[in-house]
């Protein structure tokens, strides 16, 4: 299974690069993702959601919350906005105006904050409990019936995912959500920040099962509340 094609593929990375003349390439610790150079405003800015996401999301409402990460960077401007929500919270500054992480932010992220290289056992784990976080978190609401299910089935079958790929992707979604399983998969609170920041952009807190959901989460990672209020204000204030 290419564990990092299949996170890519669940954050639509690279969707909007052939729309952006200033793209370049970089060296993107996630493989070979475009990374853009010049961007305006920060990496969550303006986009709606894309990829598989974007089908567990289904009839929610369209977020600008992290589209720059999903259009532009994938996994890498994931790592980058947990990172800068964690140094933001390092340095003790006020959340409301703490740096939120940009297009510069791309190239310069700690490799604590993504997942190890592809080829070793650790890489494709922390791929696969990225992946499972979000599953997990679009399904905290109960709105992924059947019904949905098999339209998620069918447009998953058209991408260009290897068959343990897709087995992957359909397992998660049948079975129901494990936080113990999660929880138990993370190590540190570098890959904790990066596990509730994509699960927060699945997230609609004004859905009081989704705001319960993620609360727990929190809690059950270990964060503390300041560096929360960090990881939140990088996903809503972009």
């Amino acid at each position: 299974m290419d564990t990092n094609k299949l996170l890519e593929q669940f954050l639509g990375a690279g969707r909007n690069n052939a729309n952006n003349g200033g793209a370049q390439q970089g060296n993107n610790m996630m493989g070979n993702n475009p990374l853009v150079g010049m961007l305006g405003g920060g990496l969550g800015k303006g986009m709606a959601m894309g990829g598989v996401l974007g089908l567990l999301l289904g009839s929610k409402k369209v977020r600008k919350m992290a589209g720059g990460v999903i259009g532009y960077g994938g996994a890498a401007a994931a790592g980058a906005m947990a990172f800068k929500a964690y140094q933001n919270w390092q340095q003790g500054q006020q959340v409301q105006s703490a740096p939120i992480a940009n297009a510069a932010d791309l190239q310069n992220v700690d490799p604590r904050f993504l997942p190890p290289p592809a080829n070793t056992a650790a890489g494709q784990n922390f791929s696969l409990t990225l992946i499972t976080a979000m599953v997990f978190a679009a399904k905290a609401d109960g709105h992924i019936d059947a019904k949905e299910q098999t339209v998620i089935f069918e447009q998953v079958e058209k991408m260009s995912l290897d068959a343990e790929s897709k087995a992957f992707v359909f397992d998660a979604l049948r079975k129901p959500v494990d936080l113990d399983a999660l929880v138990s998969s993370v190590q540190g609170i570098e890959q904790a920040s990066e596990v509730y920041l994509v699960s927060r952009m699945a997230i609609d807190i004004d859905h009081p099962a989704e705001r319960a959901y993620i609360e727990v989460l929190a809690n059950r990672l270990n964060l503390p509340a300041e560096l929360t209020a960090h990881l939140d204000h990088q996903v809503i204030d972009a």
